[in-house]
């Protein structure tokens, strides 16, 4: 990523974001948490891109540069948090499940005024309590760095239903099955299948927050059958893609903005 901008402060705050509009890249001195109460969030940096549905929340530990993006209308919500508080150690962008009571105290925490009371005080108290139980999860995309790694990634990322082997694929970008897969392992830590998964995933989650048909998702994602992708969309994020739509159409419950313009409708 260019240009990146510097904001000492992480700020914590509300709004709304359009379908494909973004943040651009940035970094800042403190943690932060983003959340999307509704609409799908991607942050992306270097080292690959996180993705987060509704029941899910995204850390970002301080000094990472990484850029926001709307999938579907995002009403998202950040946190931030002094460099000194980091409840789980974590110094790597991570998913993290958000409970319904997590999901409530963002909500609370990111409503105006920010007063430092004790209040608020005893408000972030019990948020960084549930943050510490809050199960890590593996939502992550992470970015190859060979070139030939690279022009793979970027076939499937093309058409995420490609379901071609790693030795045709191979055999397109001029590298052996053998030498991918090592390649797999010792850039991005999973395996082929493992990566294409979590791809078919994202692009998933991209194409519902879209309204598009759960049918038509599998079909666009690669899967053989609408069941077989309700079947591991299920195991990812612990419930259907008809569950994950509906939810995502509904505004959460507690939140004080609405939509219209997203820049007018930030609270700080």
């Amino acid at each position: 990523m260019t240009k990146i901008r510097h904001e000492p402060i992480a700020p914590t705050r509300a709004q709304w974001l359009s379908p494909g509009e973004g943040i651009d890249a940035h970094r800042h001195d403190d943690h932060q948490i983003a959340y999307a109460a509704r609409g799908v969030l991607a942050i992306t940096t270097d080292a690959g891109t996180w993705v987060a549905p509704a029941n899910r929340a995204i850390w970002v530990p301080a000094g990472r540069a990484h850029a926001h993006q709307a999938h579907g209308t995002l009403e998202l919500h950040l946190v931030g948090l002094p460099a000194t508080d980091n409840p789980l150690g974590l110094d790597e962008p991570t998913v993290l499940t958000a409970s319904p009571l997590l999901r409530e105290l963002i909500l609370a925490y990111t409503r105006a005024p920010h007063d430092e009371g004790p209040e608020r005080a005893r408000l972030r108290a019990v948020l960084l309590d549930q943050l510490r139980a809050s199960p890590q999860q593996p939502v992550h995309l992470p970015a190859p760095a060979s070139l030939r790694l690279q022009a793979l990634c970027a076939l499937l990322r093309a058409d995420p239903a490609d379901n071609r082997t790693l030795a045709a694929l191979g055999r397109e970008i001029g590298a052996s099955d053998r030498t991918l897969s090592r390649l797999f392992k010792s850039e991005l830590g999973m395996t082929f299948p493992q990566w294409r998964t979590q791809l078919r995933l994202y692009h998933a989650l991209v194409l519902l927050a879209e309204n598009t048909p759960v049918t038509a998702v599998a079909h666009l994602c690669g899967w053989s059958s609408a069941s077989a992708f309700i079947d591991v969309f299920r195991r990812a994020f612990g419930h259907t893609p008809g569950a994950h739509q509906a939810d995502a159409g509904r505004p959460a419950a507690g939140a004080r903005i609405t939509p219209g313009n997203a820049h007018d409708a930030a609270l700080r």
